[in-house]
């Protein structure tokens, strides 16, 4: 809290908002046109000396760390940092993690960059080096891209790198711990991950080694092979090449994703610039968030065959259901955007982009080109999977366009089409029990029945407060008067509660999942402790538009103030 505070002491509102739009001095405040709604008439009000601003036109308001996360796209972790920076502003390590937590994740810092430098070498001074480095030169990779993008080679050997870092100081728990090795057979003595494969690192936004991809050299199975999960990085959470790419994506609004390594170095070769790669996996969710942060857009670019078309259509289907806009540019047959091109250069290439068709209509291609034939049986199959798809859409509005082309397209009355979604939902509704948990709750308490251990570091960590409106609020006050015995609580719980509820919760705690962890259990707290928040930010958000009617701006400052610190509370929790 302290390096918030110097940053906020020392940043000028006003100077931030006016690289956004033009101020005016009227009195004691400054006036202009709001930078979040296009306007006529100036409603965006800067007040310097309690350093806040407020739009009276569309609502936006909040503090300098607010303006320039909705102008930059930026979490709170790194607004901070974009304005510690610019106004030179020292801030310590983040330790959001248990101390344990955090020197654990850097020391397999440490080892990864180690790692790097290794591998590195390899590429550069080895025989086997100097084949790889030919093999890269052959497909049309230059020195500077090689050395730009940290490049490298792990020998085809069992444990050269694990010898290389077991004399640096990296004890075979942490060999295994970074995934850089794997445990053997005979007396589980780790070998080498990487073999005989030329090294692709995996970096974090902010340009930390977290992870390694590796292309095999020569014959052999996989060709590809990724690091496993480790404390600092999780599969399918990152886009390889976004941290060379965020800015050039940012302004472009829009990300070119391929699936490849390759894919991703010819397009950022050639000027390419506002793309990155999905380090050859099925594109995910969190992936697709990802790139949200940087752009509205997002253009596919698979390769050309049967793969390439079914890995489009899984990321059209991730896309609707984050609701980001997406298309797909269709390469030729036998094709990938690598070989494309280097046969027929970036100019062909972007001119794909340009004609890429959008998600829904590729989609719809895709699904119609397979109906044997035109039965109303074949007919009525596609369009209850393509309507699947069509659910999952977000927003209430697109989705009902997307309801309205479907009835265009298949020639029937939109009713029609609707009234399938109805009775899908109304069937949802009478064969599944109402919820009466939070997700994060229900999974919290799974967790906390598993393990008593993390049961009582819970509850040592919640205060009373902090569950107040949880709809499992009783359950959680009810376990925190007796910490130390949290099993035995769960067992009184059946007077207390309501009949619906305590019959989810005895649900909940015989599903038995998979055995939680103590992050996890962090994760669903950090969860329900934005749900609380966001519920009473909510509350203000009404309060405020009700103010704005009446006029009272005395009143509207304190309730800013009060979405201020909500909001920071909020954001500190992502």
């Amino acid at each position: 809290m302290e390096a918030i505070e110097k940053v906020r002491q020392v940043a000028n509102i006003v100077e931030i908002a006016s690289a956004y739009t033009t101020l005016r001095r009227r009195g004691k405040k400054y006036v202009g046109l709001c930078p979040f709604h296009a306007e006529n008439n100036p409603s965006f009000t800067v007040d310097e000396e309690k350093q806040l601003y407020h739009c009276f036109g569309c609502g936006a308001g909040g503090d300098v760390f607010s303006l320039i996360m909705e102008k930059e796209n930026l979490s709170f972790p790194e607004a901070l940092r974009f304005l510690a920076e610019k106004y030179h502003v020292a801030l310590p390590r983040p330790s959001r993690l248990s101390p344990d937590v955090t020197k654990i994740e850097g020391r397999l810092y440490e080892i990864s960059e180690l790692a790097l430098n290794h591998f590195r070498s390899n590429l550069r001074q080895t025989g086997e080096g100097a084949t790889a480095l030919a093999y890269l030169r052959q497909r049309g990779l230059d020195d500077r891209i090689i050395d730009e993008l940290k490049l490298g080679y792990a020998l085809n050997s069992w444990r050269a790198l694990c010898s290389f870092l077991r004399e640096k100081g990296v004890s075979k728990e942490e060999l295994l711990r970074s995934g850089l090795a794997v445990p053997g057979q005979k007396n589980n003595e780790p070998y080498d991950r990487f073999r005989g494969r030329i090294i692709f690192p995996i970096f974090s936004l902010s340009g930390r080694v977290i992870a390694f991809g590796g292309r095999l050299l020569g014959e052999g199975e996989p060709k590809y092979l990724n690091s496993s999960d480790t404390p600092i990085y999780t599969k399918g959470q990152v886009l390889y090449g976004l941290h060379l790419t965020k800015e050039a994506v940012r302004a472009k609004d829009e990300l070119i994703l391929v699936e490849g390594y390759m894919d991703f170095i010819a397009l950022f070769q050639s000027g390419v610039k506002n793309c990155a790669a999905s380090c050859g996996t099925s594109l995910t969710t969190q992936q697709v968030a990802l790139a949200q942060r940087f752009a509205s857009r997002l253009v596919i670019s698979t390769d050309g065959d049967s793969a390439g078309e079914a890995a489009a259509m899984r990321a059209v289907s991730v896309c609707l259901e984050k609701g980001l806009p997406s298309r797909v540019a269709v390469l030729p047959q036998k094709t990938d955007p690598d070989s494309f091109i280097r046969q027929r250069g970036p100019e062909a290439y972007l001119k794909l982009i340009k004609q890429a068709v959008p998600g829904f209509d590729f989609l719809w291609e895709n699904y119609w080109s397979k109906v044997k034939s035109g039965s109303p049986e074949a007919k009525a199959q596609i369009i209850r999977a393509i309507l699947k798809e069509i659910e999952k859409v977000p927003d209430a509005i697109v989705r009902s366009e997307y309801l309205r082309l479907i009835s265009e397209r298949c020639g029937l009355e939109e009713k029609q089409i609707r009234s399938l979604i109805q009775e899908k939902e109304e069937g949802k509704r009478g064969s599944e029990p109402s919820s009466q948990l939070l997700a994060a709750e229900k999974r919290l308490l799974q967790i906390m029945e598993e393990s008593p251990l993390v049961a009582r570091q819970v509850l040592a960590a919640v205060r009373p407060e902090e569950v107040h409106g949880l709809p499992g609020e009783a359950i959680f006050l009810h376990l925190l008067q007796k910490p130390d015995q949290p099993s035995q609580k769960l067992a009184e719980l059946k007077g207390l509660l309501t009949p619906a509820l305590y019959q989810e919760l005895a649900r909940a705690l015989l599903e038995r999942p998979e055995a939680g962890t103590t992050e996890e259990a962090r994760e669903c707290l950090r969860t329900l402790r934005r749900y609380r928040l966001e519920k009473e930010l909510n509350e203000v958000q009404k309060r405020i538009a009700s103010l704005e009617k009446k006029g009272d701006k005395n009143g509207l400052i304190t309730l800013l103030i009060t979405k201020q610190n909500l909001t920071k509370q909020i954001m500190s929790l992502q």
